[in-house]
């Protein structure tokens, strides 16, 4: 959330869910893993400031997409690698981004467990205190990564 937030040209970062098969579900039934949702980030953002490669470029510098349902000590489903895409440019950008990686060795040989979904289905806002959780912890304090990703469609 606060490296996509700190990027010129993005105007808001907002937390939440996506992927499940629960309307508002809240953050407790997400981790439960009964839900289906992945923790996602919906960036607004302007497209004349920053192109959708852009974000993309910094999802996958931001996050290990080689392990499945885990980002650093963080494991399950809801914290899978996952992009959700607005139309068929955006996952074609998405899927050229993987595969130039995995053409330049970037991830020395190991599959890329990204899922690519489009069209994205509803993005559900995570309650207000995961809203700029990052603003909210010591400076000092150990980094998560969020890995998916979700821009609103004007975002390209």
């Amino acid at each position: 959330e606060d490296r996509f937030a700190a990027l010129d040209g993005v105007v808001d970062v907002v937390s939440g869910y996506m992927g499940g098969h629960l309307d508002h579900p809240s953050y407790e039934q997400v981790c439960s893993g009964q839900t289906a949702h992945a923790e996602t980030v919906e960036i607004h953002s302007h497209p004349q400031q920053l192109t959708y490669t852009d974000l993309v470029n910094l999802f996958f510098e931001l996050h290990d997409p080689t392990t499945q349902d885990r980002q650093g000590p963080n494991v399950g489903s809801q914290y899978r690698s996952v992009v959700f895409c607005n139309d068929p440019d955006e996952q074609q950008q998405v899927q050229q981004q993987i595969d130039r990686r995995v053409e330049e060795g970037v991830w020395r040989g190991r599959s890329c467990c990204t899922q690519v979904i489009s069209p994205a289905p509803t993005f559900w806002q995570a309650e207000e205190h995961h809203q700029h959780y990052y603003k909210s912890i010591e400076a000092s304090a150990p980094t998560e990564i969020n890995s998916s990703l979700h821009p609103l469609p004007n975002s390209k």
